[in-house]
């Protein structure tokens, strides 16, 4: 037993106890997200932008509320400590179906990434660069530690979840940072995004060009949001090159970013914290706590899940995003299941390739290269594999994802209440370094 007074093998499923806590968690998560994508989007206009809640939003803070009120509700809906363990552990298996169906997307896409030629290639070192240097000192100042590299690496999107997940944990500071910016740039971006873009192109230092390219910042949301405020000051000819531009960034973004943040910006993230620390971090409110510390100690105790248990997440990951998209888009999960298949066998290759190779390079990495090669133009088979995983929508997979998130925050609402305001600002800072930093370099090469 632990302080918290559960199973310290949680994650294992070796005997009846755990298999009955684990299908509690997913028969909660299968309720929660079914109610979120019924719940829908809502769309909250802000000023000259909007916020867009989508059913993954609803599905996190419900998934939230039901672990704060633990302590308030019968046994049969009571999320224990141990249990949102558990959930956090389930998370990184279901964000490597997103990898793959990201890289399911990508194989299709390498002819338009070649075609884009090199100011769209290099203002990918803006983006991600961008928000260590805008965010990374910002945090420290404001007594943000380890949180600071999760939140400021890059903007925090779904593969930069599954990126920290894997190397950190969900149940580490990296992995609280990273949630947070999630959180704060889905509810925020969109309209801090537009507001700045709008700012920075009414100065007309940059050609509107430039600017485009820095506004694919690898979220549809907030590529949209920027590219619109952009585009609306411009000619009606040069803001549809604005637009055309902006995708094609966003694309690039999207597909190859996740290569950036692994290898590039969260080395540079971690170097930059051990560097600057020392020198300008400050002890405040936002220092991890004793009880941060506690509840880190528990986490360890956790047995990782064996690989049937991941084998047995990856199945009921897939499942549960089949009912997501059957309830959200009307779409016959019967019809979607080989394309699930081939989502869970990109997966499930990629997660043995990681083995094999001594897990030196990860498995994020893995899984996308093998779904990338299944769509792409060297495949015999690519019009057949786009096919079958198209019928799948992008959104479906994250649903079931956040709802496990939000299962599992509960026992993080300590260190988030700490962070409070600064992670908000940190990350807004973020997100003007990712803006300003693309468009400075594709203004270099475009000139």
């Amino acid at each position: 037993m632990d302080s918290y007074g559960n199973t310290t093998a949680a994650g294992a499923m070796t005997d009846q106890s755990d298999m009955l806590r684990f299908a509690k968690l997913y028969l909660l998560a299968l309720v929660i997200m079914s109610i979120a994508e019924a719940i829908g989007s809502a769309t909250l206009n802000v000023g000259p932008g909007k916020v867009v809640l989508l059913p993954m939003i609803w599905a996190l803070l419900m998934g939230a509320a039901l672990g704060l009120a633990k302590n308030r509700l019968p046994g049969a809906l009571s999320i224990s400590t141990g249990m949102q363990f558990e959930a956090a552990m389930i998370l990184q298996p279901a964000l490597l179906l997103f990898v793959a169906k990201l890289g399911l997307l990508v194989g299709g896409s390498i002819p338009k990434i070649i075609q884009s030629g090199w100011a769209l290639m290099f203002q990918e070192f803006g983006h991600f660069v961008g928000t260590i240097l805008f965010g990374l000192p910002l945090a420290l100042l404001l007594g943000i530690k380890r949180e600071a590299i999760g939140a400021t690496f890059s903007v925090g999107r779904e593969p930069s979840l599954a990126i920290i997940g894997e190397k950190y944990g969900m149940d580490s500071p990296e992995g609280r940072g990273v949630l947070a910016e999630y959180l704060t740039g889905t509810v925020f971006g969109a309209v801090f995004i537009a507001v700045l873009a709008g700012f920075i192109t009414s100065l007309k230092i940059f050609d509107p060009v430039a600017l485009a390219m820095g506004a694919g910042v690898g979220s549809g949301s907030m590529m949209a949001a920027a590219a619109g405020a952009i585009a609306a000051q411009q000619t009606p000819e040069v803001a549809k090159e604005v637009m055309t531009f902006a995708a094609a960034s966003n694309l690039i973004t999207t597909t190859i970013g996740t290569y950036f943040t692994l290898f590039i910006s969260l080395p540079l993230a971690v170097w930059g914290y051990r560097v600057m620390e020392p020198v300008i971090g400050r002890k405040s409110a936002a220092s991890t706590t004793a009880e941060e510390i506690k509840t880190e100690k528990s986490a360890e105790q956790h047995a990782p899940l064996t690989p049937a248990g991941i084998a047995c997440a990856w199945v009921l990951s897939g499942a549960l995003a089949l009912v997501a998209d059957w309830i959200a888009r009307g779409a016959d999960p019967l019809q979607s299941l080989p394309g699930m298949g081939i989502i869970v066998a990109s997966v499930i290759a990629g997660a043995l390739l990681n083995r094999l190779t001594g897990k030196k390079i990860p498995a994020v990495c893995w899984v996308s290269f093998v779904a990338m090669a299944l769509t792409s133009p060297l495949c015999p088979w690519a019009a057949q594999m786009n096919a079958l995983t198209g019928k799948i929508n992008f959104l479906a997979l994250i649903t079931p994802m956040l709802t496990f998130a939000g299962l599992s925050i509960a026992k993080d609402i300590p260190a988030f209440r700490r962070l409070g305001w600064r992670i908000v600002v940190v990350s807004f800072a973020a997100n003007a370094g990712t803006f300003i930093g693309a468009t400075i370099i594709a203004q270099f090469f475009k000139h």
